[in-house]
């Protein structure tokens, strides 16, 4: 199956140039397959065989989106992802791979992923999250107002800087972006079922776990500056508000 030929426009840097992504791989048909499909919606798409390769070609590359395979030989893709992670690079990370079981979807995006496919997939599928990905996390037009504030805590969607009290927050892409979230809705009680659809984009079969163990990441980094943002409404979801 291809990618639908009534596609909407495409996505573009800030300054008009293509996206790039990165399709790393060990099947050299499935690879290519992806790139052409990404190509076809007016992207730039590399591909890489080995997770040394990947990494040798985020460095040379700078892809905005990775599209990576857990099972290869030699470095995995967790390996690639964790060493991407230590070394600071926040990349968006979709998984592509056959291992279907709830607990490995879990492990992935625990691990740092940003989205999860199993295969068998749908191309179309791939290239829809894609597109989510990249307006969620990379900056492909210029916002009107970058500028989110709750009581003395801002994030900067342009910038992707966080500041509480004046005092920097470094940030995951996936940290960033559930907080975006929470952010853009002040005080409105979210469930674990919408924020699992706005920020992951799918459900996991139902497990809500990942959502706690973000907000927990979040308030371990957010609410020891002052008094706590984040909370939590018993058998509804969470909430931030500022501080009374």
């Amino acid at each position: 199956m291809t990618a639908s030929d009534s596609r909407p426009s495409p996505l573009t840097r800030p300054d008009g140039s293509p996206l790039r992504a990165l399709i790393v791989d060990d099947e050299a048909n499935l690879s290519e397959l992806l790139r052409m499909a990404l190509t076809h919606e007016g992207w730039d798409a590399r591909t890489a065989g080995s997770g040394q390769e990947a990494l040798n070609v985020v460095r040379e590359f700078g892809p905005d989106l990775m599209v990576l395979d857990i099972m290869m030989p030699g470095i995995d893709g967790m390996e690639v992802l964790k060493r991407l992670r230590s070394a600071g690079n926040d990349l968006p990370v979709l998984f592509l791979t056959a291992k279907d079981a709830v607990e490995d979807r879990i492990a992935g995006i625990s691990a740092g992923g940003d989205d999860y496919l199993t295969k068998p997939f749908n191309l179309e599928e791939v290239v829809v999250r894609l597109r989510g990905m990249a307006r969620r996390h990379v900056a492909v037009a210029a916002a009107s107002d970058p500028r989110l504030q709750v009581g003395d805590l801002t994030l900067d969607e342009e910038t992707y800087e966080v500041e509480r009290a004046g005092e920097p927050i470094k940030l995951t892409a996936k940290e960033f972006e559930l907080l975006r979230y929470l952010m853009q809705n002040p005080r409105r009680v979210l469930s674990k079922a919408q924020i699992l659809d706005q920020v992951w984009s799918y459900d996991f079969g139902g497990t809500s776990s990942v959502v706690e163990i973000y907000i927990s990441y979040l308030r371990k980094k957010i609410d020891t500056i002052g008094e706590p943002l984040i909370h939590t409404v018993r058998g509804v979801g969470y909430t931030i508000k500022p501080a009374r």
